[in-house]
């Protein structure tokens, strides 16, 4: 489970490029996370994120929250995984 200064440690890590949803999904989502587990986020951006900003907000929240963090767009999402994201998800933003 996040605390709720993860929570705001991710939304302000992420706040300069506009969010307009951000979730968590996965073994976290689920209360099921263990140590080697990692961190998986649903971000949708209201501005165009490139793929290097992508790339250092997953260092910087890694960095920051002290686990392996797994940033991916509400755009990319593969559509065979949406639903079961969807079905995981909790939403922070």
């Amino acid at each position: 489970m996040i605390t709720q200064q993860e929570h705001l440690i991710i939304i302000n890590i992420l706040r300069p490029y506009s969010p307009t949803k951000i979730g968590i999904f996965g073994s976290y989502a689920r209360n099921e996370a263990q140590e080697e587990s990692d961190l998986d986020l649903l971000v949708d951006f209201r501005k165009t994120v490139s793929l290097l900003d992508l790339v250092g907000l997953e260092i910087e929240l890694s960095e920051q929250l002290g686990i392996k963090v797994d940033l991916v767009t509400e755009r990319s999402v593969n559509p065979r995984l949406r639903k079961y994201i969807e079905n995981d998800l909790k939403r922070i933003l």
